[in-house]
């Protein structure tokens, strides 16, 4: 089955590269937020099966923005350790964390399978 991710981040390079990198690995990027605005706005069109967010945005906390997003699973992603940010992740609505240098489909499909 193919994997629908929306990915939220601030870096619109990041945004390109990982969009490219989960597509070559047979996901489908259904869109692109850099804003929590953008973020809820594109879930609540568009229903991915799943929503990486970046930790840090720019004018606002990934966290806070993962809180919005009701009904489908969030992912929070960072170039920080994720021991560093362990208990944040654990005390918010993500189902888990990944590390943008660990990014993978089979990554994604591992956390939203636990």
């Amino acid at each position: 089955m193919e994997l629908h991710c929306l990915i939220v981040d601030d870096s619109r390079r990041f945004l390109q590269a990982a969009s490219r990198l989960l597509e070559l690995q047979g996901a489908r990027i259904v869109g692109m937020a850099t804003t929590g605005a953008e973020a809820v706005a594109l879930t609540e069109e568009l229903r991915p099966d799943v929503v990486l967010v970046d930790v840090g945005l720019r004018e606002e906390s990934g966290f806070d923005v993962a809180a919005l997003l009701d009904g489908v699973p969030v992912i929070m992603i960072s170039t920080q350790d994720g021991a560093d940010l362990a208990q944040l992740v654990e005390a918010s609505r993500a189902i888990g964390f990944l590390p943008k240098s660990g990014l993978s489909c089979a990554a994604i499909r591992d956390l939203l399978s636990t």
